[in-house]
């Protein structure tokens, strides 16, 4: 990660006019079709929660403003990014684990597998200081429409919340949330992200 002027990036009005305002996040709520990543989650012995972490790294890389992020008062500049988990430790509390994203699912995988064991024992916080962090948060035993990030002013990472997913005669549903800083990016940005998503839910 490196900073960078603002003045000298496509982000530079909203730079200036999203910064100091008192709540800079915007949240955008919408149902995909997850059918066939259940499908493949159970044909292929896969966690459904993988699938998705994998695909919203994806759908980011694709998108050009995932790679910078206000830190502070600055702007910052990403060659990598990373999908976060919650992960349930063994003492029954929660802690964070950043996974690295691969475009090879079967690292990206093994890379779950493993940091997720390894935080779940420990109940020591994975974290990458040097990517671009997506948070999630999938509460799966609950079925809600969605729900709206707090804002801390201390972490501007976009976050992605979702429930559990709807099953219907002909297809399978899930309602998520999308938060992101209007410094990072627009809503058209947020919109298109949110298309590619459900495009590589579709690839599988």
């Amino acid at each position: 990660m490196k900073e960078v002027n603002p003045d000298e990036t496509t982000r530079a009005y909203a730079f200036h006019a999203w910064m100091k305002a008192p709540m800079p996040m915007v949240t955008l709520f919408k149902t995909l079709n997850v059918s066939p990543l259940v499908k493949y989650s159970r044909k292929k012995g896969l966690k459904f929660n993988m699938l998705m972490c994998w695909c919203i790294g994806k759908a980011a890389s694709r998108v050009k403003e995932f790679y910078m992020l206000p830190v502070g008062d600055k702007l910052f500049s990403y060659d990598t990014i990373a999908v976060n988990t919650i992960v349930t430790n063994r003492e029954g509390e929660v802690s964070s684990c950043d996974l690295p994203f691969s475009n090879d699912l079967s690292q990206f995988n093994a890379d779950y597998l493993r940091l997720t064991r390894q935080v779940t024992e420990s109940c020591i916080n994975h974290d990458l200081t040097d990517s671009m962090v997506i948070g999630t948060s999938a509460l799966v035993q609950y079925d809600i429409d969605g729900a709206v990030g707090m804002y801390s002013g201390i972490f501007n990472n976009p976050f992605i919340i979702w429930g559990k997913y709807r099953k219907s005669l002909f297809k399978t549903t899930l309602t998520l949330s999308f938060q992101f800083h209007h410094t990072q990016m627009d809503g058209a940005h947020a919109a298109r992200f949110l298309d590619l998503l459900q495009q590589e839910i579709e690839q599988f």
